[in-house]
Parts: structure tokens; sequence; C-alpha cells
């Protein structure tokens, strides 16, 4: 194994605390979490109490003011535990940027402490029934009416959305300028007109609540806008990469967990009278995994020093979520096989990191749109 050069003594120091908390408080749960469709408060509380929630903010908001690589750590120590329930970097890494970037003062000390301790559960919605990679299709409208926006629309596939206490809303501000007029918005989940429809039914992901949320005359006070009127696409576009790096790293976590749940596997399992390991197929094909992990590894490892430089490019946060998720799946395919038919096995693993991985190639920017944006620079 390659030695990892992007990180210090101080992060591994984390990484070991983590690693504690998820064998501790996330695995032994995971299967009930399973059956329930989401994981419980109790842990989001855990997580905010065990300071794994929100690390990069500033200390007056409740972070730790330290660099991604503390997220990435977060990320990948979850995926070691096979653990995909837990909307924690969503959360931390996706949702609270936008609040500390563009909010006002009074947003990010309202919001920011409670999303790093746990007590609120955040989610950003979207992604619409007819509007997916395309957010300048959005329909989703917010009017402005005196002091009050009026938002209606509908969003589908959004992750916390049964749990989430608070929402950042895509909506259209401008319905004739396209994604110029796409504004933000912070939507309290116990404002009158909004619903939440059904815990959506997936393929993997099982423990995720994923959800249809409904915006029927939601009036949110003009202080609820977050960042400037028909700015939204804008601040999306520039929070994309960060989003694209994390789900990068999810993929070549769960790659190594699969892996080394493989070779625990084939040592044990017994065929023609000796350990499958010792079949030359399963060396070579163990051989070539092991390869495209650490490949895969490097690279991640190389965009997550680039970004913590402030240096990683749109175009090179694709080619990062694009390689590692396609790795991902081809990789969980490969251990699923040499797991035979344990593999498909709902019980082992594999079996679950198999139907987890298939959505990471389309949320955050499907491949195709990842091969679009890397082909603008050819």
């Amino acid at each position: 194994m390659i030695p990892r050069n992007v990180y210090t003594e101080e992060h591994d120091m984390f990484r070991d605390a983590v690693r504690k908390f998820m064998q501790r408080e996330i695995e032994p749960h995971t299967e009930q979490w399973e059956k329930d469709g989401h994981i419980s408060r109790e842990a989001w509380k855990k997580a905010g109490d065990a300071g794994i929630l929100c690390t990069h903010l500033p200390a007056e908001y409740g972070g730790s003011e330290v660099d991604f690589r503390y997220s990435a750590i977060a990320i990948e120590e979850q995926m070691r535990v096979f653990a995909t329930g837990p909307g924690f970097s969503l959360h931390s890494d996706i949702v609270a940027p936008y609040i500390l970037h563009y909010g006002n003062e009074e947003q990010k000390q309202k919001w920011l402490p409670q999303m790093a301790s746990g007590d609120v559960i955040s989610a950003i919605a979207m992604t619409e029934p007819g509007a997916g990679s395309d957010l300048a299709g959005v329909r989703t409208t917010a009017v402005l009416d005196g002091d009050d926006y009026v938002i209606n629309g509908s969003k589908t596939f959004i992750t916390n959305g049964q749990m989430a206490d608070l929402i950042v809303v895509v909506a259209k501000t401008d319905t004739s300028a396209g994604a110029k007029g796409v504004s933000l918005f912070l939507v309290e989940a116990d404002r009158a007109g909004f619903q939440r429809g059904q815990n959506l039914n997936k393929v993997g992901m099982k423990a995720q609540d994923t959800s249809e949320l409904f915006f029927d005359n939601v009036r949110i006070p003009k202080g609820n806008l977050l960042g400037q009127e028909n700015k939204g696409f804008i601040y999306l576009m520039q929070e994309l990469p960060q989003e694209r790096l994390s789900v990068a790293l999810m993929a070549v976590g769960a790659m190594r967990a699969c892996y080394e749940a493989t070779v625990e596997y084939v040592k044990e399992r017994k065929a023609f009278g000796k350990p499958i390991a010792a079949l030359q197929n399963t060396r070579f094909k163990l051989a070539e995994i092991l390869t495209e992990v650490e490949v895969t590894q490097a690279y991640v490892d190389r965009c997550l020093a680039l970004h913590c430089e402030g240096q990683l490019s749109v175009e090179a946060a694709a080619s990062c979520k694009l390689w590692a998720t396609e790795a991902q799946c081809r990789i969980i395919d490969e251990c699923v096989q040499l797991h035979g038919g344990y593999g498909y096995m709902w019980e082992y693993p594999v079996a679950r990191a198999y139907a987890d991985a298939r959505v990471q190639r389309i949320y955050a920017g499907t491949s195709e749109i990842m091969k679009e944006i890397i082909s603008r620079t050819i």
C-alpha cells in the first residue's frame, strides 16, 4: 500500500477517533436503520457531540476551523463500515458551506451552531421530477409578496428529506431568465404549506432517508433569502467541486472496504479442497482490484490536496468524480463475483455496497454531465 502523504499526524489522531465512533455508534445499528428507512436522531446528536459534523466551520459557529481533510476522513471511515445511511457529509460538506459562504451573520449564528451540534438536520432541495442535472430547468418558484417570499413547487430524491429541520431550496425568482433567475432560500420544515412525501424506496442506500418535498404557498420572510436574489445558480456552480470530491471520497472508501472484505472472505471460503484465495484467478483478480484501488486513491488524494489549497478546478473535480464512481462500480462488481452466490445475499456487506454504488454515477451530476464538463477544456 502506497503511503498517503496528504495526511498529518493530527489527521491520523482524528481518524482513529472517528473510526472508533463509526464502529461503536454507527455500524451496529445499520441493519435496523435499513429496515426503518432512516437513521436515528440520536446518532446525529452523537456525531455532533463527537465533533464529526461541520468540522470546517469557524469556532464561533460551532466548528473546529480545520481543513477539508478532516471531512474526507469522516467520509472514508463511514464508508469503511459500509454505512451509507447517515447523511452527515451532505449536511456538513454541502449544506453548511452554502450558509457559511452566502448567508448573512444572523443566518450563520442561527443555524450553523445547531448544525454542528447535530440538533438541526439539514438538506438541500435541487432536483425536481422534471429537472435533475439541468438546474436551469427548475420550476419551483419563489414570488415576493410584501415582506415574504411565497414558494410553490415540488422536489424529489432529497437526501435527509424525511428528517431535515432546515432545507436550502433552489427556486426561480425570475422565470424568464433561465439559470440567471435562480435563487436559494432557507426553509424551515415547520412552515405552513410544507409537506414531505414518501420516503422513497430505493435500490440501495436503504438507511438513507430520501424524499419528495412539496411546497404549497409556503411563506417565508425576505430574511430567509440566502445570498442575493438571482445569484443562486452561480452559488451552486461554485460549491459543486467540493460536492463532487465528496462523492469521489465515498467511492474510493467503499472500494477499499469491499476489497478488504473480499480478501478476508476468499481466505476463509474453500473450493476444491482449498481456500479460493489459493486459486490463481482469485489472486490475479485481487491484484487487479488492489492496483485500481491504489491508483484511484492516489488520484482522489491529489484532488483533495488541490482542494485544500484552493486549486481544485471544476473540470478536475468532474474528472475525479467520473473516474472514482465508475471505478467503484467496476471494483465492487468484481468483489461480488469473488464472493460467488454469497455476494448476492443482502447479509454480506459487498451485496449492499453493490446496490449502494450505482447511484454514485448519477447524483451530484451524472457521468455524462461530468464528461461534458471535461470535454469543454479539450
